[in-house]
């Protein structure tokens, strides 16, 4: 891959020196002459021997192994009814295919060693020496199927490396006899690129939807076989792969809710009002110093933060709070969770914020002190009306970054899903049953495994439907002070 790549670079940038180079000859040097700058020239070189290849390259990346699957499973003794051990043994095969490459790549046996291994030996303890790990041991079948992968996939490198050079030189070679000074090379440039934006566009958009379009799909085959008035008004969480499980969502929306308004409450304060001191009150020299301080709170893993609620915010909140006011005696908590996660938000809404009432004309506020008003009434009848729209995407951003969390749940506020008042009581989030219910041995046939789905798309559900609130305040000031 690394080759294939430089050889396309280097052919692009070839085509860039020699597409600039031919459009100023066919001007008998000047520049003038031509209907586009040189370097739109080279671009247009560059960009007919690079895109198309890289084009290729990725359909060929994506295709290759699903033809290469196809064919090997097309090969195995299987029927449609053994369709799940087809399936099974077709992982086998990946992994041992995958595992042999990885030894040799390792120096463990060369690849002329690799071709003539045996079933009868110990392939399983050969890998394990090279620091691959298989699952079981190896077959006749699982080998053979193994070498076959390993030869059609090297041929299929081999292939495309030949089609991709052969297309990227063509390309150039093509882009190079065309060029020539009345060439509208700026207009094909620009053309190319706002077909590189819209295809990404169009990439993030298709990403957005399978990801939707899955999450649907496994939470229509949950609620086959469970059902969806017990799952959303359901006032218990009792999972159990065993049979009789109680999988209602209410208790874990609780928990969720609960530990992000409360981060909320920490974060959104005291993020807004550094916000103000640095962009209204603050030096130069205080703010050069202050902000970074602030920005280095969103660069700490949150691990750290869920052991720096495990350890001391918890203990803390349950010697000097819960146990004299009779609350709990568990350093486990609501609370404990959501102090922790807010300190973790203080920097989104912070440095947001500041950057969203920084861009707020300074003409609004010398129209207000010439006025009469003081720099306190400016801020507040001002400055933060024109900022709104961009500290409600901050608080929205700080909200989503909550709902989401998983680690300081999991560390400072417990596991115990349950609708409760009393802040200081341990409770879960839906992102925590999520990773709980995928995690192990999975039966993805089982509601059990398949909740994960319907919880995710809850969530998805929920930050939509607080994205539609944000951009409805949005766009009611927007429209006020633009």
């Amino acid at each position: 891959m690394l080759w294939i790549l430089f050889i396309i670079v280097a052919l692009g940038t070839l085509g860039f020196v020699l597409g600039r180079g031919r459009a100023i000859s066919s001007a008998g040097g000047d520049t003038r002459l031509l209907h586009s700058l040189p370097t739109y020239y080279g671009l247009n070189v560059a960009l007919l021997t690079v895109v198309p290849a890289l084009l290729v390259l990725v359909v060929w990346l994506v295709v290759q192994p699903m033809v290469v699957d196809g064919m090997i499973a097309a090969s195995m003794p299987a029927t449609e009814a053994d369709q799940g051990a087809r399936d099974l043994l077709m992982t086998d095969v990946r992994r041992l295919a995958d595992g042999i490459d990885t030894a040799i790549d390792r120096g463990a046996f060369s690849a002329g060693e690799a071709q003539v291994l045996s079933a009868s030996e110990d392939i399983r303890a050969q890998l394990a020496a090279a620091g691959v790990a298989l699952g079981s041991d190896v077959s006749d079948e699982v080998l053979v199927a193994a070498q076959r992968a390993r030869a059609l996939n090297a041929a299929g490198r081999i292939w495309m490396l030949i089609v991709v050079g052969v297309l990227a030189i063509a390309g150039l070679t093509y882009a190079f006899l065309s060029t020539h000074k009345n060439q509208r090379a700026r207009n094909a440039v620009e053309r190319a690129i706002l077909g590189l934006l819209i295809t990404a566009s169009t990439i993030a958009i298709l990403t957005t939807v399978g990801i939707v379009l899955s999450m649907l799909w496994d939470t229509a085959n949950f609620f086959q076989l469970y059902p969806w008035q017990d799952f959303f008004f359901g006032l218990e969480w009792r999972p159990s792969f065993e049979g009789n499980s109680e999988l209602g969502l209410l208790p874990l929306l609780w928990g969720t809710m609960y530990i992000s308004f409360i981060a909320l409450l920490v974060a959104v304060p005291i993020g807004l009002f550094a916000a103000i001191y640095m962009a209204e009150y603050a030096s130069n020299r205080v703010r050069s110093v202050a902000k970074p301080m602030i920005e280095v709170l969103a660069g700490i893993p949150t691990i750290v933060y869920g052991l720096f609620a495990l350890i001391t915010v918890g203990p803390m909140l349950r010697d000097y709070f819960a146990q004299p006011l009779g609350l709990g005696d568990s350093s486990s908590s609501v609370m404990t969770a959501g102090i922790v996660m807010g300190i973790m938000l203080i920097p989104f809404v912070s440095s947001l914020s500041d950057d969203i009432i920084n861009s707020v004309p300074q003409n609004l506020r010398d129209g207000s002190f010439g006025l009469g008003a003081t720099q306190s009434e400016t801020i507040k009848q001002v400055v933060l009306p024109a900022a709104l729209p961009g500290i409600v995407g901050a608080v929205l951003l700080a909200a989503s970054r909550a709902i989401g969390e998983t680690m300081i749940v999991v560390l400072g506020a417990g596991a115990a899903a349950r609708l409760d008042l009393n802040p200081f009581e341990a409770m879960t989030t839906v992102t925590v049953k999520i990773v709980g219910q995928l995690t192990g041995d999975t039966d993805f046939s089982s509601p059990e495994a398949l909740v994960a789905f319907a919880l995710g798309l809850t969530l998805f559900v929920l930050t939509l439907a607080l994205n539609v609130v944000a951009l409805l305040v949005v766009r009611k000031y927007r429209e006020q002070y633009e």
